[in-house]
């Protein structure tokens, strides 16, 4: 645990369970919240005032809900020895119905007094449905008219929405759950405020950002009189979480320009110059530009830290290759690292074949200036990873391709010059840390992601690197047509496309069938009738394909709990074109090169990202001829699952579908799984707050500049807080 330096650091430490006690503190870590500064930056999901009225048409059945609405009846019923109030509720247009049910007559009575006709006020429950009407039953509330708490005496949850009402002008419902309703949430915040005392930024700073005092930011988030007060203290909170990211990030930055690294400067009538001279393809003009500026921080004496992001097939490999080569030819090693064997392989395969002789180092007839190049992944042989451990710690091997076993202890480098980082949201801050490490100097570092980044997000989770973008594709890549297909509305669709594999196998081409789920047993909740849906699985629709429409083609499969060697022999059999069609999860995603493969079948389309759509788009058209893309998904009246598909279908642009993937997604989603420390965003969107994360990058490395930064604890402190969030993986895998 941190050691705080102020007070107020201190109280926002303190954890919740401290405070509420275990059960409820257990109810609050489901919704993410485990200590005191968790809990004052819950903040309200929208606000109400008794003279509003909630509307009843967005209601749905099962959903938990705060609605204020006026009764335009009550009465008691009695049946079978037991009574019921029975009401109704009106948003001025529909109609919502309450039940109350109880043996005692003088409670009956009680409830329908205080539901008088007329009344309005604040209620809380689940939806229901009874005779085709939605209802409430037993419901929490209040009374707005007398701001009197009805439904029952001695009850907590109750006494808490009696206090939120006095207390504030407007009421705030929070992110909440059944177990732990929006009353609780304010009680508890409640219970804490009176404890916090002093800012969490010192007094310079907060004039300077031009935001409120924290103090009165808490008080106008948690218990406003006016919207307006609440979205100005939800202002300042938001403000604290970019400003500690990017004095994080700044910080970062400026101790790695201090580190020393060996400087790598071009060398004339080498192995890149050999390599250059050789290659088949005309270089774009963003490859070239981008090379160019990769080999000037290379030549100097600080660490280069650059990501490199680029659309599907714009040629980030050729980049990263002539940056290895260039370190090679100043005397150096180059490590790429790749979060999956079947990448790491792929990589190694293509690697090998590009450099042709220039990869054969110490061999008899190779180039002068060839180098060696290894493949160390967990899977292989005893003998084999001591040999190309061998060849690592001799120099031998210029380019060292592996996956995470290079993390390991025994890997040994000679001269470690650059490490290149392939899809960088796979692997930790730690973990890029771990690598360079083993290098004497520290090592220039390229990163790449082969899903763009908008770049409001890329300066806030790659804030201490540089960003370079790769827009433009070589030429010679084909247009890929894509085709939503709604097998709700479309079923006999289907069949069309299993027929134009067959017609595109009998032209001497290949394809793809991706499926999200390996076996028959992988099922999601909520989707159908009958509250599940059966996800297309490789290892049931392989065998059906074989057996029926496709019967007759040579079908492989592949997924990632295969045996390696399975997995391994049938991925080279599909590029060696002796597979026709292959089945396949996600483990194709990014990598496989097939150039023959023109045609792509994806089962349940709707169950990945616009990204992860795309990336898998870029496994076809990617030889001679233009492919087809076949987006297969059983929607009904999902609009999100209908729009990301659609503009599937619409754009082949891959920053233009990422900022739309984060539109339509929750953005925790992409910022908020941690492989280390704890905490993640709460507020800061990093795509619509674009404007706030520059002035809080503006603002970091002008507080860093100031004299009184390096001596204010208060500082010292965010810096610890914002190095929890920094460490974790920000970018989901999926």
């Amino acid at each position: 645990m941190a050691n705080w330096r102020t007070p107020i650091y201190r109280e926002l430490a303190r954890r919740l369970v401290d405070v509420v006690g275990g059960k409820t503190a257990g109810e609050f870590a489901k919704l993410g919240i485990g200590t005191v500064d968790d809990l004052v930056r819950h903040v309200p999901r929208r606000y109400i005032a008794g003279t509003e009225m909630t509307s009843f048409d967005q209601l749905q059945v099962g959903e938990d809900v705060a609605v204020i609405a006026k009764v335009v009846r009550s009465e008691i019923k009695h049946s079978r020895g037991t009574g019921r109030v029975q009401a109704s509720l009106t948003d001025g247009s529909d109609y919502l119905s309450l039940s109350f049910f109880s043996k005692r007559n003088h409670l009956l009575e009680y409830w329908a007094k205080q539901l008088a006709p007329g009344s309005r006020g604040i209620f809380v429950g689940k939806v229901g449905a009874f005779n085709g009407q939605l209802q409430l039953t037993h419901p929490d509330y209040v009374i707005l008219d007398g701001a009197r708490v009805t439904g029952g005496k001695n009850s907590p949850a109750r006494e808490a929405m009696e206090r939120q009402v006095q207390r504030a002008t407007l009421v705030g419902l929070y992110p909440a759950s059944s177990k732990l309703p929006t009353w609780v949430i304010a009680d508890s915040i409640e219970m804490v405020l009176p404890s916090l005392h002093g800012d969490t930024l010192p007094e310079w700073i907060v004039e300077r950002a031009g935001v409120l005092p924290f103090e009165h930011a808490l008080t106008a988030v948690h218990e406003p009189t006016s919207i307006e007060q609440a979205k100005v203290g939800v202002d300042r909170l938001r403000f604290d979480e970019a400003f500690g990211i990017q004095l994080a990030m700044a910080t970062r930055r400026r101790e790695l320009a201090g580190q020393k690294a060996t400087p790598r400067p071009r060398r004339a009538g080498g192995i890149l110059d050999a390599f250059d001279e050789r290659l088949p393809f005309t270089l774009t003009q963003g490859q070239r530009d981008v090379g160019d500026l990769i080999f000037d921080e290379l030549a100097a004496s600080s660490p280069m830290n650059r990501l490199l992001q680029g659309e599907v097939g714009s040629g980030k490999t050729i980049v990263a290759l002539r940056a290895m080569l260039d370190v090679v030819d100043a005397g150096g090693q180059a490590v790429l690292l790749a979060p999956t064997e079947v990448l790491a392989k792929q990589h190694y395969h293509s690697i090998t074949r590009m450099l042709g002789d220039l990869g054969e180092g110490r061999q008899l007839g190779a180039h002068p200036d060839a180098t060696g190049v290894v493949l160390l992944t967990g899977s292989r042989t005893t003998a084999a990873k001591r040999e190309a451990l061998n060849d690592i710690v001799t120099g031998d091997a210029g380019i060292v391709i592996g996956t995470h076993a290079l993390l390991s202890d025994p890997v040994t480098f000679f001269d470690l010059g650059l490490v290149v980082v392939d899809e960088q949201h796979r692997f930790g801050v730690e973990q890029r840390a771990a690598l360079s490490a083993k290098a004497e100097n520290k090592p220039h570092t390229l990163v790449m992601t082969a899903t763009p980044i908008p770049r409001s997000i890329a300066m806030t989770v790659f804030g201490d690197l540089e960003v370079s973008e790769l827009r433009e594709r070589p030429a010679g890549r084909q247009p890929v047509q894509t085709v939503f297909v709604n097998t709700m509305k479309h079923p006999t669709w289907v069949d069309r496309g299993w027929e134009r594999i067959r017609e595109e196998v009998a032209d001497g081409r290949q394809a793809f069938v991706v499926c999200p789920a390996i076996t028959g047993s992988q099922v999601e909740a909520g989707i159908e009738a009958d509250g599940e849906r059966q996800l297309a699985a490789v290892e049931d629709l392989a065998p059906q394909l074989a057996a029926g429409p496709l019967k007759g083609l040579k079908i492989g499969v592949v997924h990632g709990k295969q045996n390696v060697t399975e997995r391994d022999d049938t991925m080279a059999a599909f590029a060696a074109g002796t597979v026709d069609v292959l089945v396949a999860t996600t483990v194709i995603e990014v990598g496989v090169d097939v150039p023959n493969a023109s045609v792509m079948v994806v089962m349940d389309a709707d169950r990945f990202g616009l990204s992860q759509l795309h990336q898998l788009r870029g496994r076809i058209g990617r030889g001679e001829h233009a492919g087809l893309c076949l987006l297969l998904a059983p929607v009904s009246e999902n609009l999100d699952a209908e729009t990301r598909l659609g503009a599937m279908a619409a754009t082949d642009d891959g920053f233009e579908l990422a900022e739309l993937d984060l539109t339509l997604r929750r953005e925790g989603d992409v910022l908020g799984a941690n492989q280390s420390g704890r905490g993640s965003l709460k507020l800061l969107r990093a795509l619509t707050d674009a404007d706030v994360i520059r002035q809080a990058k503006v603002l970091a490395e002008e507080v860093l500049d100031d004299e009184r930064a390096a001596t204010d604890p208060l500082l010292a402190d965010l810096m610890t807080k914002a190095e929890e969030l920094a460490a974790g993986e920000w970018m989901e895998k999926s």
